[in-house]
């Protein structure tokens, strides 16, 4: 895995409490939403890459 860097969102209070209520489940925050990012983006079909001219 490459090295990883932070990022920094705003939610709503009602989605931190839902992440919070996952902890009791044994996740982490951060890995809860790397699964869920990974798990949606690889469902996308990858665009080409635009060429530099």
């Amino acid at each position: 895995m490459a090295k990883p860097v932070r990022i920094v969102i705003q939610l709503p209070i009602e989605l931190k409490d839902q992440l919070d209520a996952l902890k009791q489940q044994g996740y982490t925050t951060s890995g809860f939403i790397r699964a869920m990012l990974e798990k949606e983006l690889s469902k996308l079909e990858p665009r080409p890459q635009p060429t530099m001219q």
